[in-house]
């Protein structure tokens, strides 16, 4: 599975998900650190990843809808 880790979310837990087997990147190893969500979510549909975070805006359903 290939995952992005944002950037709320430490190197311990790119460590732990890499030794696991899973293909991660970082938004901060990638120098994303200032994109917006919008953008974010663009390049990890591109790549193909799973974006893995903390932050709530993109819980907004209204905003980010699951079927996009």
């Amino acid at each position: 599975m290939k995952l992005k880790l944002d950037e709320n979310l430490g190197r311990r837990a790119a460590t732990m998900l890499r030794t696991a087997g899973f293909d991660v990147a970082t938004v901060p190893e990638e120098g994303l650190c200032s994109a917006s969500d919008q953008q974010l979510l663009e390049i990890c549909r591109q790549e193909g990843r799973c974006l893995v975070t903390l932050d709530l805006g993109f819980g907004n359903l209204l905003r980010f809808p699951p079927a996009s």
